[in-house]
């Protein structure tokens, strides 16, 4: 009779323990589903600027591209693949700094920005770049909020956002410029192609 009792207390002890460790519920459950979202390109230049990363260049510089495209037209670059002469150079820099001049651009930092976006096309490389980096969360099939963890640097035109395996969704990014290099050409948002509002 002990042992019966006994036993009977053991089971009773055995199905207390399993029912502390089913979960209440799912912490996770209608938080939705969080997808790591495809960013590409982003790299492009105005045809007008022969491959230069102007927008990028202009606001490094805090003026606008309008204004550094008027003071380019007055620079004579050498030839792709080859190295200007130092009068050259000298006679550009100088064309430069007397159409940037007034807006206080200083020699020390022309040579700062332009020897950082410097750049050969042929050879297949980029001026300084940094990849962002973002989330999408999905709930019931339908994009509740985007997340932009990294922004990363150097995108000169929107690039192109995707959701792996949900072709359906039409994202777009809106870029942030500004003078410092490392933060020059940011995804400050992103948002549905529909919606105008970017969600940081």
């Amino acid at each position: 009779m002990h042992n019966q009792s006994t036993g009977k207390l053991i089971a009773a002890l055995l199905l207390c323990a399993v029912v502390s460790f089913i979960p209440a519920g799912n912490p996770q459950a209608g938080t939705g589903e969080k997808i790591k979202l495809t960013i590409t390109d982003g790299h492009g230049t105005d045809p007008r600027d022969h491959g230069r990363p102007v927008v990028l260049i202009a606001n490094a510089l805090g003026v606008k591209p309008e204004v550094f495209r008027e003071a380019f037209s007055h620079v004579n670059p050498a030839p792709g693949g080859t190295e200007p002469e130092p009068a050259q150079v000298q006679r550009n820099k100088s064309a430069l700094l007397a159409a940037l001049g007034k807006y206080g651009v200083t020699n020390e930092r022309l040579d700062q920005v332009s020897n950082y976006y410097r750049y050969r096309p042929e050879s297949g490389r980029l001026w300084p770049i940094s990849t962002a980096a973002a989330y999408v969360t999905l709930a019931g099939g339908k994009v509740s909020s985007i997340e932009v963890s990294d922004g990363g640097a150097g995108y000169s035109t929107a690039p192109t956002i995707s959701v792996p395996g949900h072709p359906e969704i039409s994202l777009k990014a809106t870029l942030a410029f500004g003078k410092d290099l490392k933060k020059n050409g940011v995804i400050s948002g992103i948002a549905l192609k529909s919606d105008d509002r970017a969600s940081r």
